[in-house]
This record gives C-alpha cells, sequence and structure tokens, in this order.
C-alpha cells in the first residue's frame, strides 16, 4: 500500500510541475487536455506462470489491459504527456487440495515529451519519447486458512501462505500519437476565451524495460532465482477526453 501510494503522489507531483511550468511560460495561449486512455500491451507471465505451477498453483491469465488517466499539455509545438495507470487484475484458479491461487497487476506512472509536426488546428500528429516507472504486485492468496477462525486474537499468528511480492521496474517509451479534436462550444470568461474541444486518438509505441530489479516482499527483502521474463514489447493505447486552450488578452 505505500508503494502505491507513493507511486500515486509522485504522479500527482509530475503532473503538477508540468503544468505549472506550462502555465508560467506561456504569455498568450496555453492549452491542455484530461483523457482516459485504455492500453495493450502483452505481458510475459511465462516464467512466472511456471514457478506458480511448480508450487501447486495454477497459471494467470493473460495481464495485458490496462487503463490510464494522463494529462497533456500543449506549448506550441511541443506536446507534454504524463499519466498514472494499472492494469486489470489477472486472478488464476484454485490449488484444488488447499486452495491457494494468485492474483496479478501491474502499475505504472510515464511521462512522454513529444512535438506536433500537423499543420491543421484540428489534428495533433507526433513522434514521443518517454519514462516509464512500474511495478508488478503478485499476491499469494490462502483464504481458507486466513478465514478459519472468527476470533481477533487467533487471527494476528494464524499460520497462512498469503504474502505480497512486488517487482519494480523501470524502461523508456518510443512511438507517435495522433489525436483528431472535436469542437465544441467555446466559453468566454472576463477577458478569456477558452476553446474547447474532445480528443479522440491513439499512441503507438514500444516499451523497453532497462531494468533487471528483483522481486521483492515486504520489507524490501530480495528474492533470488526470480522469473527474469523483461516486459519489453509494442504497446497501443485509445484515448478520449475533454480539451481545452485558453487564450489571454
Amino acid at each position: 500500500m505505500y508503494k502505491l501510494t507513493s507511486t500515486i503522489a509522485l504522479a500527482t507531483a509530475l503532473g503538477a510541475v508540468t503544468m505549472s511550468a506550462s502555465a508560467q511560460d506561456t504569455k498568450k495561449e496555453f492549452a491542455g487536455t484530461m483523457q482516459i486512455q485504455g492500453m495493450y500491451r502483452e505481458a510475459k507471465l511465462g516464467q512466472l506462470n511456471g514457478i506458480l505451477n511448480a508450487n501447486g498453483i495454477p497459471s494467470l491469465p493473460d495481464n495485458n489491459y490496462w487503463l490510464n488517466l494522463s494529462m497533456n499539455h500543449e506549448y506550441k509545438k511541443l506536446i507534454i504527456e504524463d499519466g498514472i495507470g494499472a492494469s486489470f487484475t489477472s486472478t488464476s484458479g484454485n490449488n484444488p487440495v488447499n486452495g491457494v491461487h494468485a492474483k496479478y497487476n501491474q502499475f505504472q506512472i510515464y511521462g512522454r515529451a513529444g512535438y506536433n509536426v500537423s499543420t491543421r488546428e484540428n489534428m495533433r500528429v507526433f513522434p514521443f519519447v518517454g519514462l516509464n516507472l512500474s511495478q508488478a504486485m503478485l499476491r499469494i492468496r490462502d483464504d481458507r486458512r486466513m478465514q478459519s477462525t472468527s476470533d481477533f486474537s487467533s487471527e494476528i499468528l494464524n499460520s497462512t501462505s498469503s504474502k505480497t511480492l512486488w517487482n519494480p521496474r523501470f524502461g523508456l517509451e518510443f512511438g507517435g500519437g495522433f489525436d483528431y479534436l472535436i469542437r465544441a462550444k467555446d466559453k468566454q470568461m472576463d477577458n478569456y476565451t477558452i476553446k474547447r474541444y474532445i480528443p479522440i486518438g491513439v499512441r503507438i509505441g514500444y516499451y523497453l524495460q532497462t531494468s533487471d530489479s528483483n522481486w521483492k516482499v515486504e520489507g524490501n527483502h530480495n528474492l533470488n532465482n526470480r522469473p527474469n521474463n523483461k516486459q519489453s514489447n509494442v504497446f497501443v493505447n485509445v484515448n478520449i477526453g475533454l480539451g481545452y486552450k485558453v487564450k489571454k488578452p
């Protein structure tokens, strides 16, 4: 929970710093977008599933689909995009003898910088590079023994196989983005004109995992003989959001 909270805090700080810089650097005009992104990136779970199988736990299903929340900041032709996301939970079947099973998730924060090469006001076409901090979380669930007592005191030292393991990762992103901007009604506030639009777009790129860090358990204890599949792979994002462009007098 601490690591997840830290991830969210870092993403919030990244967004705040970027927005602040945009507002300070742009004297006449600034623009941005709040958006939801659905992402596909194939996870490589072969070695992890092999270790689970050796311990009597059925294989995890695919963990390829993500949901991201992101901000897009635009200054002239420069585009900055940052966000936070998580994959949907993959759950294995139960061990037929003791009911132990596994759950798997991935979490990420990312920042991308791109350059808009489109000359059309209602389109953005931009190559980008980015940084990605992510973390995999494997939860081993031993619900039968965990729920074998209803007494608070007995539960404290109840012996179970339940545990949570983490794998922090760092990687680079390379790709391109396209947004089509659907105009909405402008809004006038004092001397400011706010142009509003709905962007619908796609991001296609390659995630390159550059780290090779250990899996860990609570207390930041490193584990040897771990699965070492790097998660480098092609990714595709589809996004929709609400955009704005503010013109100052």
